[in-house]
Parts: structure tokens; C-alpha cells; sequence
């Protein structure tokens, strides 16, 4: 008897490492000023093609600049009145120095375990991830419980601002119907206590204004006295800013998440002494602890031009985050400490906040769950911003929950725009099997 020539087709999880490896070569370095900037163009259109192979209908757009890429794909489900789920992820990624790095930051190398490459984790994990998963759902003609809207999106790491913001506001029907959504940053494991691992689900994030601050003065020599000098007053202010500690604010989502850990661990968190309790939790500390107060880092300085002179303008950059319910008193604070004389514009973008509750919500931790059981789901406010804050302009209730079992040694919140960016491959596999859960049943 001969047997069938027939190649049968791989699955999501077959698939998952070459896909999130091919993207991680393609380099879309965004570094937010358009004339050094790679663009998603090439990523976009590898995503398209990978959908379109399979029979999907896709929309590819350039928003608000040439070689801005993005592609948008829905895939129909058996309930039409239902609201549909958008699964997002951006192509972007931050520059990477090459230098300091094991491997180069774009060979997508699988090596020791692991797959090593700007956007490991920030995101091409998770947009090789849906996109494993929509390729598989249309190979196979699964038909999930409600319409998913698969978007992959250019701009997140500047804001979005000709991303998901332009899309939002330029081509809004491309999004209709959807009510929730998933994407960045949650669904990621933290090992508590005797080896129980709690998946953080992303229900909140902060708000963000980046500030361009400028002091004016006289200019003039050097060697001579100057009592109007732009340089020490910009210095003066920005060194104001950094010793300056915000008001602690414990939001519902970070009370729910600091509540979730002391069931499991025993662990207080008294608010007399949170900081000190936070740093016991290790790599999330970082990220916990940037969402108990709002947060104004000095990123860039810029002055002068010559030794011996003194110049008429300094300038520099502000990333300020401030917590849900803020936004008012964050910009009057920081005004205040900035003082009179320096020169204030910024972009913003709102924050995001949302219950950790719902049948999203229960079909997210059964689906983890499946894969790990034993395992619990705990909601947490991220310190960072996503794309939510440009799709929450829709009404659409966004989760961070990008799937991922990690092994307990690994920092991974260190990894989020640092050298050596890396993802296991069985983390990988493993988030693939619960989105596949989770979007055909949801």
C-alpha cells in the first residue's frame, strides 16, 4: 500500500518558535523620530502574507506616515451579537546596541533554551503567537464562540500616536463591535511562596506625559560672571523633580493585587513600611513599586554647544507616569516643582483601568489553569502604557494577558527593553495552547 504524499499542515504550537524567530529578524527599531526610525512596513507585511496563505481577508493600512504598517484581519464566530474580542500586539520594537549583547539583538537565535532577540518579550512573542493561533483556527475552520479581530499594530514604543491612536481615530471600523481585548503586558508567571505561580493579568496601567521642558537665559562668556544662566536653572529644576517623592496611592487593582499575595504567601504589606514589604517580592518589586505613587524621570538633557560659553537655552526630557484618577493633581504637582521659569509642553496619553472580574476574566484563569494546574490568576496595575489607551477611546475593555510560563531564576520584568532580551521556547509553546484555548472558547 503507498502511502498519502499529503503534508499535513503545522499546528500553533509547531509553528510558534520559527514565526516569532522570523519576525524577531526583521528589524523594526522605532526610535520615535522619523528620520532614524525603520518603520513596520516589512514586519506588516510578513504578518499579512502569513494570514493571507490561510484565507484570511486582510487589511493592510499605513497610518499616518509611509512604511507605519499595520495589519488587521477577523475571523467570524458562531455568535454574531456577541461583542468580538480584539487580540492586539504591536511590531515595534526599542533600539538595541548590538555591543552588549550575547547574540545579535536581530538573529532570532534559539539557543540554551531560549529565543534571543529584540521583542523576545516586547512583543513578537505574543504577535507570533496570535498569529500562530489565527493561522491555525482558519487552516483547521474552527469557528471560535465570538468574532476575533487579530490586529498588529506599528508606533506602540512612541505612543502609538501613528499607531493604534491613528487607527482609533482615522479608521475606527476596522475595530467594529469589539467590547474587550487582550494584548501586552500580563499573563506572565511569578513564582510565590512554596512554588505556587500566579499569572499577573494586566487590569490597569499608568498614564503617561512626556514632558520637553526648556529654560531660557542670557548667553555670554564663559570666564565672566552670569547670573541669568539657562543651564543651572533647567539643572535646578530637573534636580528638584528627581528628589521629589509623590503621594503613595494605592489604587483597587494594586490593593487586589498585594491582597492576592498575602493569601498565598502570608506576606503583609502594612503601608507604613510598603516599600520595604514590596522589595521582597523580587523582579515584579520593580514594577509593583512604580505603581504605589505617579513618577517623573529626567531622560534627556541637552545644553550648549562650547566650553567657554555660556548659552541662551537648555532643554530637556521628562517621562512622567501617573496613576488612574491623577491626571489633574500629577500635572499641578509637577508644574509646581518644575517652578517659575522653565517652559513646560507634552504629549499624554490616559491612564487605563478596568475589575478584575467577568466571564473573560474566569475564561483567562480556566485556560491558564488547563496548562497549570494549581496555578492562580492575580490582577496588577502595569507601571509602563500599551496601546489600551488609544482602544479604551473605543469603549473596548482591555486585559493585558500575553501567556507565559516562566521559569522562577528568570528576571523577566528586567528584560522589557534591556540587553538580552530573551523568551524559553516552552514559555512560548505554552502560551500558544492557552490562547488556543482561550480564543476558541471566550
Amino acid at each position: 500500500m503507498e502511502r498519502s504524499s499529503e503534508v499535513t499542515s503545522p499546528g500553533a504550537v509547531d509553528e510558534v518558535v520559527t514565526l516569532a524567530s522570523e519576525l524577531i529578524r526583521i528589524d523594526t527599531t522605532n526610535t520615535g523620530d522619523p528620520l532614524t526610525l525603520v518603520g513596520e512596513r516589512a514586519a506588516a507585511e510578513y504578518v499579512a502574507t502569513k494570514l493571507s496563505d490561510v484565507g484570511y481577508d486582510v487589511t493592510y493600512v499605513e497610518s499616518g506616515a509611509k512604511g507605519r504598517g499595520n495589519v488587521i484581519a477577523r475571523l467570524a464566530g458562531a455568535d454574531g451579537n456577541r461583542g468580538a474580542l480584539l487580540v492586539h500586539g504591536h511590531l515595534d520594537v526599542v533600539p538595541a546596541d548590538a555591543s552588549g549583547w550575547v547574540t545579535h539583538p536581530f538573529s532570532g537565535e534559539v539557543t540554551d533554551g531560549y529565543l534571543w532577540g529584540r521583542g523576545a518579550i516586547d512583543m513578537k512573542d505574543m504577535v507570533a503567537m496570535s498569529l500562530a493561533v489565527a493561522r491555525q483556527f482558519k487552516r483547521e475552520g474552527t469557528v471560535p464562540a465570538r468574532d476575533l479581530i487579530f490586529a498588529f499594530l506599528a508606533d506602540e514604543e512612541a505612543g502609538g500616536f501613528q499607531g493604534a491612536k491613528w487607527l482609533v481615530e482615522h479608521r475606527p471600523e476596522l475595530f467594529e463591535g469589539a467590547t474587550e481585548a487582550i494584548s501586552e503586558v500580563g499573563g506572565f508567571s511569578i513564582t510565590l511562596g512554596d512554588d505556587v505561580r500566579a499569572y499577573l493579568i494586566e487590569t490597569a496601567e499608568k498614564g503617561i506625559m512626556w514632558l520637553r521642558l526648556r529654560a531660557e537665559g542670557t548667553a555670554g562668556h564663559g570666564s565672566m560672571l552670569q547670573r541669568d544662566n539657562a543651564v543651572a536653572k533647567l539643572a535646578a529644576a530637573v534636580t528638584r523633580l528627581d528628589g521629589h517623592t509623590f503621594p503613595l496611592t494605592l489604587t483597587s487593582s494594586v490593593r487586589e493585587f498585594l491582597a492576592g499575595v498575602t493569601e498565598i504567601t502570608g506576606q503583609q504589606f502594612p503601608e507604613d513600611n510598603i516599600d520595604e514589604a514590596i522589595g521582597r517580592l523580587g523582579g515584579i518589586a520593580r514594577v509593583i513599586g512604580a505603581t504605589l505613587r505617579d513618577t517623573a524621570n529626567v531622560t534627556m538633557f541637552n545644553a550648549g554647544y562650547k566650553a567657554n560659553v555660556v548659552p541662551s537655552v537648555a532643554t530637556a526630557a521628562v517621562d512622567g507616569r501617573m496613576l488612574p484618577g491623577r491626571e489633574a493633581a500629577f500635572e499641578r504637582e509637577l508644574l509646581d516643582i518644575l517652578g517659575p521659569g522653565i517652559e513646560a509642553e507634552w504629549d499624554s496619553l490616559p491612564p487605563v483601568e478596568t475589575s478584575f472580574d467577568g466571564a473573560l476574566v474566569d475564561r483567562m484563569t480556566a485556560a491558564i489553569q488547563a496548562e497549570d494546574p494549581g496555578a492562580r490568576t492575580l490582577p496588577y496595575m502595569l507601571s509602563a502604557g500599551t496601546d489600551a489607551k488609544s482602544f479604551q477611546q473605543l469603549g473596548i475593555r482591555h486585559f493585558g494577558f500575553s501567556p507565559l510560563k516562566l521559569p522562577p531564576e528568570l528576571d523577566f520584568t528586567a528584560l522589557f527593553h534591556g540587553v538580552d532580551e530573551r523568551v524559553p521556547v516552552d514559555a512560548l509553546e505554552f502560551g500558544t495552547r492557552v490562547l488556543l484555548r482561550l480564543l476558541r472558547d471566550c
